[in-house]
């Protein structure tokens, strides 16, 4: 068997590369799977190949063929010439931003952004003299002015936005953003490049917590960086001088998932889009916030900009029904509570948004509760979700509070 290629006239479709790249079993005596590499010290024929370092692998922390495979695999996805894998997807969004931007410059940051990115930019950027401007990027006008401002070294995008999950233009705030000489970088977690890829649209670092969809075990920690140029060598160039590396069995474990990617995707996608049409029926939620689902904020922008949704959205509730809203969360019983999610396993977790943005303002009364839609059958997880909004939202129960 050989390695199938894009060399043809007609190049792979997705499902396809999912299957076949990153792995040529002729290199592995007909294995399937590349070997897992455990390795610090790679030796060399002579000293004179230690100073021409001509041979492919050097040193255990700049790659095997483990974290090569997997490499291939992703930068095929997203279109990209280089992925690097970092140890978190936290530490994917850090790196990127650490990378493209310096000690007395300035970025501008998606005010729905996931809130440990927004940590480590008023934390650990702010050390360093970078100041973050958070924007409503959702509004032409306000990146604008923000970039009138001044100089800006970077601009970080979000889509759907974290917790409240806000669309925004992509390839039109990329396009205003590269105008002022900006890189632009996108935590796209989210669509994943099966439904979304932001190297075609302007952008020019795609962030991946691959923690999430493509290990899609809720076994493992993994982010992944692609690029092309010069913004993906200055990632590169970093994490060499940080020292990062990801061990070879969280990697391997993560090409392992990815493999199946495509064909999870499409069941949380079904899934999710069940139960948000079922949720958007129920009296007592008050909006499904969930792109895919016709009617829904940022539905037309999604639709002419995704090709698809993941098993993630939120449900909001109004008034002063907080203790409802922790019973109803507190007694499902399908449901997990978690902050994680892309994994098998339907996820709930109750979301203090107006805690996570200082530029643009979320209701008070409206209370947020995330859900991740798994693998389940979806007619379980609604009889779980209507008894339990039933029992915590009752008459009786909303009198009493």
């Amino acid at each position: 068997m050989t390695k199938p290629t894009d060399s043809g006239e007609t190049p792979l479709n997705t499902a396809t590369r999912l299957v076949h790249s990153g792995h040529d079993p002729a290199d592995y005596h007909g294995f399937v799977n590349p070997p897992v590499v455990h390795a610090s010290t790679i030796l060399y024929p002579n000293v004179q190949a230690t100073v021409d370092r001509t041979q492919k692998y050097t040193y255990g922390r700049k790659g095997t063929p483990t974290t090569e495979a997997l490499c291939e695999v992703v930068s095929g996805l997203e279109g990209a010439e280089r992925t690097v894998l970092t140890g978190s997807g936290l530490t994917a969004c850090a790196l990127a931003l650490f990378a493209v931007t310096g000690a007395g410059e300035r970025i501008i940051v998606v005010d729905n952004i996931y809130n440990p990115t927004r940590q480590f930019c008023d934390g650990q950027l702010a050390r360093f003299g970078v100041a973050t401007t958070y924007v409503d990027c959702g509004s032409e006008e306000a990146l604008q002015a923000a970039l009138d401002e001044g100089p800006v070294s970077a601009v970080f995008l979000e889509a759907p936005g974290s917790a409240s999950f806000e669309m925004i233009d992509i390839p039109a705030r990329a396009a205003q953003a590269k105008a002022a000489g900006a890189t632009v970088l996108m935590d796209n977690t989210w669509a994943t490049p099966l439904f979304f890829r932001p190297l075609d649209h302007g952008v020019d670092l795609s962030i991946q917590a691959a923690t999430k969809y493509f290990a899609g075990h809720s076994d493992l920690l993994m982010g992944t960086i692609a690029g092309n140029g010069e913004a993906i060598a200055k990632v590169h160039k970093a994490a060499q001088h940080w020292g990062m590396n990801v061990g070879p069995d969280d990697v391997f474990m993560t090409l392992r998932g990815i493999r199946t990617l495509d064909v999870r995707l499409e069941r949380h996608q079904r899934n999710a889009r069940i139960v948000a049409e079922w949720l958007s029926a129920h009296p007592a939620v008050h909006r499904v916030l969930y792109p895919a689902l016709p009617g829904a904020p940022g539905h037309e922008i999604w639709k002419r900009t995704m090709t698809g949704a993941s098993g993630l959205f939120a449900i909001t509730f109004k008034g002063d029904v907080r203790r409802g809203v922790e019973a109803f969360v507190d007694n499902l019983s399908l449901f997990g509570i978690g902050y994680s999610w892309g994994g098998f396993e339907s996820l709930a977790v109750v979301q203090p948004v107006p805690n996570m943005r200082s530029c643009t303002e979320w209701p008070a009364d409206e209370h947020v509760v995330r859900l991740h839609i798994g693998l389940e059958d979806p007619a379980d997880l609604i009889a779980d979700l209507s008894a339990n909004l039933d029992a915590a939202f009752s008459g009786d129960r909303m009198a009493a509070e």
